[in-house]
Parts: C-alpha cells; structure tokens; sequence
C-alpha cells in the first residue's frame, strides 16, 4: 500500500502521482464525507466535481462513494472498494469524516489494506490525511469535533487509524484564514508529546 498525501487538492507533485499509478487501471474511489456537514448540497457537490476534475485531468476515471450508503453494511463497502486502484479521501471536517469512516467500516478496511500490503494507493488531502495518525487530538482546534450530521447518538471519534506514527498538521504557514487555530493545534500537539509533520499547501508526503 502506497500513500500520496497532500496538504490542499492534489499538490504538486502530479508527475509523481501518476508514476504510481501508471501500472493500473487508474480507477478511483472518491470518497467525499469530510463536507457532510455542509447545508448547501449545491456548493458541495461544486466542490466534489472540482476535485474530481482535478484528478481526471490527470487521466483518472473518478467514481464518487458516499460512505453513508455503507452505514453498517462493511461487506459491501470493501466487495465495492475492491474495485478500485486508489482511495481518495478528501479535505473537509476531520472528525465527520472518521465517524462516516467508523460507520462504514472504511477504517478496518484501510488498516487491513495496509496489513496485507494490498496493491492499492491512499491518497487525498488535509481531513482524508489527517485521519491517518494516532490520534485526532489537538485537531479539534481547527475542525468542530461536534458536527454530527449522522445523528448525536454517534460519539465523537478521537482515534486515528494509527497507520502513521505522527499527527499531519496540513495548511501550515499557508496564508488561509484558519492559520491561527493550526498554530494552536501544532502547540497543542506539541504540549501533548505527539509526534507530528506539518505540510504547506502545495506539499505531499509520499510513502512507497
């Protein structure tokens, strides 16, 4: 399992994303629950279809997968991922996105992928990146950790997938409104001995 992590959209590194997956049929599984805290279906769909652009431009055939379709239903979810040659997870809120991920099943998915080493690529940007560490700590200074747009009866989920062994701090010194609460999540992060990286719009980490 190989991992293209950006910062913001695809980053600049597109070369090198496409090198990973030249020997593939470059199918893409977007996943786009980060922004299901969003009223307006119409800007959220704008902005899923600009993503989306992004990656086809770059000769990917991108199918949307709404992990509420998969609510409890962890079979299906990874008979369809199965699929696919890369998983997408985009920005958004980091904490809606691991509840949709919990509810799903998408992240024992992810983790046995990494397990078995499966032919597949992680990639995606600031929430779909974030996920990935230990834990969410310290991130509930930039993202709400009380949006539940799946219902309160679902707790807010504080644990990373664990597959890195660091927290990514993404937008750093990035000039976006948001800066001051990532200056206080790196403090937090550093007060609470969590390891971590932080990347500026524009910059991947890519682990093969």
């Amino acid at each position: 399992m190989n991992f293209y992590l950006s910062s913001q959209d695809v980053g600049r590194e597109e070369q090198k994303l496409k090198d990973m997956t030249k020997d593939g049929n470059r199918r893409v599984a977007f996943i786009n629950n980060a922004m299901d805290f969003m009223t307006d279906i119409n800007q959220k769909n704008q902005s899923d279809a600009r993503n989306a652009a992004d990656l086809e431009r770059l000769g990917f055939t991108v199918d949307i997968i709404d992990l509420k379709q998969y609510f409890h239903n962890t079979g299906a979810l990874e008979d369809k991922l199965d699929q696919y040659d890369v998983l997408w997870v985009r920005g958004g809120n980091t904490f809606v996105l691991a509840q949709a991920t919990r509810l799903s099943g998408f992240d024992s998915i992810v983790k046995t992928y990494y397990r078995d080493n499966k032919n597949v690529l992680y990639g995606g940007y600031s929430a779909g990146i974030c996920m990935l560490g230990p834990t969410l700590k310290g991130l509930h200074l930039t993202d709400d950790p009380d949006e539940k747009p799946y219902g309160e009866d679902y707790p807010t989920v504080w644990d990373g997938l664990n597959i890195l062994d660091y927290t990514i701090v993404p937008h750093y010194q990035s000039g976006i409104p948001e800066s001051e609460d990532i200056d206080r999540t790196i403090a937090y992060i550093k007060n609470h001995n969590t390891p971590f990286k932080t990347l500026k719009d524009g910059e991947v980490i890519i682990i093969e």
